[in-house]
Formats: C-alpha cells, sequence, structure tokens
C-alpha cells in the first residue's frame, strides 16, 4: 500500500513520515500514518480501506457516521466535554469528500487519532467492562434524541431475529453440507424458542418501545479507554451504526463480556454468565442512559441479553449448515462449537432470569 499517496488525498496536516499496520480489526483494513510539524509533537492519523464486500454502500455508511459524529460533537460541546477525545472526528479529502474512492475500486477514510487512549481486547479487570458500560450508555444517551429513521442499514435485517430464525429454517431445509443430521439436537433448540424471534420487533411495531440509534457491535474494543484515568471515553467502530433498539446494543454486551468462557470454549462446563458481570455493566449503562430509556425498554433488558445471545447462537448454526460460508472458522466444527457455546449461555440466563431481573430493577432504583 502507497502510504504517502493515500494520505495525500486526505487533509492532513503536516509532513508525511511512514504508515504502519494498525489494531485487530476483522473487517476493514487499518492503518496509522505519522506526520511530523515544526516545533510540535507528530501527529497521528487513522486511515481505513474499508471493506466494500461487507459494507455495499460506502456513501450511504459514511453519511451515517458523519450524520453521528457531528450530532455528538455539539452534544459533547454543549455538555462542556471535550469533542476531540470524546468522538470520532473524520478527516475529509481534498476534494471535501467523506472518502476516497480510487481507481482500482478501493474505498479509503481517515480518522484524527484519539492520543493517550487505548482498546483492550479483553477485559481484564471488572472495571474494564463498567466503564464500557458507561460509554455505550452514554452513546446512546447522547442520540436518544438523533432521528434515527434517517439513517441507512448498512447492513440490512442486521439484528432481525425473525428474520435470522427465516434464515436458519431455509439452511435447516437445505442441508447444503450435508450436516443436518449430526445438529438435531441444536435445530430442536432453536424451534423451541421460534417465539422469542419476533418478542422485540412486535413491540417495536406496537409502539411500545422506540427505535433508537444503535451501534450493534458493543464488544470491549470498540471503547477507548483513557490511559490516565481508566474512563471510557469514546466509542469507535461505527460502521453498524443505524436505526435499531437499546437491547441489542445491551445484550450484545452482555453476551460477549459476562460469560464466563471464550466465545468457542469446547468444555461447555466451563460457559455460563456471570451475574456480578450482568450487575456491574446494567449499573454502568443505567447510570448513563437509564433515564432516557422507558420503563418497558429497562423491563426487557434481561430478554434482550438472552436474545441477542440465542441469535448469535443461531446464526453459527445456520453457516455450520450452510457449509461455513460467512464466519472464518480456523479448525473443524468451529462454528458448531461456537454455537453451542452460546445455546448453554442462553440455557444459564433462562436459569437466571428472575435474578437478572432484580438486578435490572436494583440498578434502576440505585441511578434514580
Amino acid at each position: 500500500m502507497d502510504f504517502q499517496t493515500i494520505a495525500s488525498k486526505f487533509q492532513v496536516k503536516g509532513t508525511f513520515i511512514f504508515g504502519e499496520p494498525f489494531g485487530c480489526g476483522h473487517i476493514n483494513d487499518t492503518y496509522v500514518l505519522y506526520f511530523k510539524r515544526e516545533f510540535e509533537h507528530p501527529l497521528r492519523y487513522i486511515v481505513q480501506r474499508i471493506n466494500h464486500e461487507i459494507f455495499k454502500d460506502v456513501p450511504a455508511l459514511m453519511k451515517n457516521i458523519d450524520a453521528v459524529t457531528s450530532f455528538l460533537d455539539k452534544k459533547v460541546t454543549e455538555a462542556g466535554g471535550d469533542p476531540a477525545r470524546e468522538v470520532l472526528k473524520i478527516v475529509k479529502t481534498t476534494d471535501d469528500q467523506l472518502f476516497y474512492h480510487d481507481e482500482d475500486g478501493s474505498y479509503y477514510r481517515a480518522y484524527v487519532f484519539v492520543d493517550d487512549a487505548v482498546c483492550l481486547q479483553r477485559i481484564e479487570q471488572p472495571e474494564h467492562f463498567y466503564q464500557s458500560a458507561k460509554a455505550f450508555g452514554r452513546f446512546q444517551k447522547r442520540l436518544s434524541d438523533f432521528p434515527a429513521e434517517t439513517l441507512t442499514e448498512t447492513i440490512p435485517d442486521f439484528h432481525n431475529t425473525r428474520a435470522r430464525y427465516e434464515a436458519f429454517l431455509a439452511a435447516v431445509d437445505a442441508d447444503l453440507a450435508g450436516r443436518r443430521a449430526s445438529v438435531q439436537k441444536e435445530i430442536d433448540f432453536v424451534k423451541a424458542r421460534a417465539q422469542d424471534t419476533g418478542v422485540l420487533l412486535d413491540l417495536l411495531a406496537s409502539g411500545q418501545i422506540p427505535l433508537r440509534v444503535t451501534h450493534n457491535d458493543t464488544k470491549l474494543n470498540n471503547v477507548l479507554l483513557d490511559i490516565a484515568t481508566g474512563n471510557g471515553i469514546c466509542v469507535i467502530d461505527l460502521d453498524t451504526v443505524m436505526p435499531g433498539l437499546a437491547h441489542y446494543d445491551f445484550g450484545d454486551s452482555i453476551r460477549f463480556g459476562a460469560s464466563s468462557a471464550a466465545e468457542d470454549e469446547t468444555d461447555l462446563s466451563k460457559v455460563f454468565m456471570r451475574l456480578d458481570l450482568f450487575e456491574l455493566f446494567c449499573k454502568g449503562f443505567l447510570e448513563e442512559c437509564g433515564k432516557n430509556l422507558t420503563q418497558t425498554e429497562i423491563d426487557f433488558l434481561p430478554f434482550g441479553a438472552k436474545l441477542m445471545t440465542f441469535e448469535c447462537g443461531m446464526r453459527f448454526l445456520t453457516d455450520y449448515l450452510n457449509g461455513d460460508t460467512y464466519f472464518k472458522i480456523h479448525r473443524p466444527d468451529h462454528n458448531l462449537d461456537r454455537c453451542r457455546t452460546q445455546f448453554t449461555l442462553v440455557l444459564d440466563m433462562e436459569k437466571k432470569y428472575d435474578e437478572m431481573m432484580s438486578i435490572v430493577k436494583r440498578c434502576q432504583a440505585d441511578c434514580r
């Protein structure tokens, strides 16, 4: 990659020094570029080559990100915060566009690098999970009055669990990889919970819960933590920001962060949901956005955790039935292992559901 040529297409400051790969992302190609300035510290920018095979409408995607970051910038400024550290800042191209489209068909974008911050790939201590909860809750709060319907679905039906269920049924019927007979237990597990797939969608359709701006990939590594304070300061990776439900962001955080084991753990006796981490995330999330959510939204937060875990497991099983064509695998039956881990978590959540509800009520009361 010719970093200097790419850098010349954006409104960057300073003289280009060098560029190198950055981070651990699996979708886009990410680089950090360094620029020197006379009598000042060097500047860094993040440049990404956007994966247009997954994000097929890059102009719409970038329009979403621009609208949301501009809105957040205003909110942070009004609250007396520091938008340079709390909001991603898009660097426009030399012709004032949100991205650069080269002659080979690749799409590039640039952001100002946020200094003195770090993103962690795993929870090293409970405080990290709490800080991610506060960051995502703050993100939800600040965007609570953003017109979500004006955003484009960058991945249509991403968390439409009913549509995911229909895709699962199609995969079962087609049995493309000849694996159906070996996973009948898992197939029955999904079918037994078919009624769950439409619960949140029906609440939305009936007006009992509102459409909101959601991040849709609320893992710890999508929050920048301040190196000095450890506080969550900025939510990043906004490609999947689109219209959705608060339960999607809350639920996916719990699915990934409150599990006792890795997403592909093969020893299912090690897999359960940690109620201490569930409570920690509830506390941070509701401290920030509890007053911006409706009571019905809050009441269904535990269901959101269960549903997002169930949906993820169903997607792994669907891909396994189809011959592992979507998720990258690193060993035979990897998607089946992932599926079984998620379903084990679902079972544990079902056993602990009353405790989850009590925790949510307690956290809500503490935040009043």
